[in-house]
C-alpha cells in the first residue's frame, strides 16, 4: 500500500493540484490537512507518521 500526504497553508487554497498528482502516482491511501506551515504541530502528519510505524 502507498501512502500520501497533501497539505496547503491557507484554508482558501485548493489541495486538487496535489491530490491528483498523488492519484497519477497510484498512492492508494491520501492524508489531507490544511494548516500553517508556520505551526510546527501537524496532527494529520502525526497520524500519517503513527500509521507508517504500525
Amino acid at each position: 500500500m502507498h501512502f500520501g500526504y497533501a497539505r496547503v497553508s491557507a484554508k482558501d487554497q485548493h489541495l486538487d493540484t496535489q491530490l491528483a498528482q498523488l492519484q497519477a502516482a497510484g498512492v492508494d491511501l491520501v492524508f489531507q490537512e490544511k494548516i500553517s506551515g508556520a505551526t510546527t504541530q501537524r496532527p494529520v502528519l502525526t497520524e500519517l507518521l503513527a500509521t507508517l510505524r504500525a
